[in-house]
């Protein structure tokens, strides 16, 4: 699978680009310019599946360093900022961790 496979490229591209400069990432914009956002539960949750390297179930922050990099490999890291940000979104039970389904909530709120 690849992420073009369900979400537009140049959605993606665009999503892209708003974050280009480092310590730009907005998790909610970059959902919603992306179209991640209008995509069904099960669907978000196929993303996740993509984007968890390691398929351990969970998001670690060494993952959500190269979240941009899922969406294009040619895209930056995250910077650290960025990366303890958008784990402190998501990470409802404060485990750590991202699970699929506190990664749905988020980017459905």
């Amino acid at each position: 699978m690849s992420i073009s496979d369900v979400l537009s490229a140049d959605d993606i591209a665009a999503a892209l680009k708003e974050c280009q400069d480092p310590d730009t990432f907005e998790p909610q914009k970059f959902f919603q310019t992306s179209g991640l956002a209008k995509m069904s539960a099960s669907q978000v949750k196929d993303v996740f599946r993509f984007i968890d390297n390691d398929q351990s179930g969970y998001l670690d922050e060494e993952e959500l360093k190269f979240f941009l990099q899922k969406f294009e490999s040619g895209a930056r890291e995250l910077t650290e900022s960025e990366t303890k940000s958008l784990m402190a979104a998501a990470d409802n039970d404060g485990d750590g961790k991202i699970g699929a389904d506190e990664f749905q909530e988020m980017v459905h709120s």
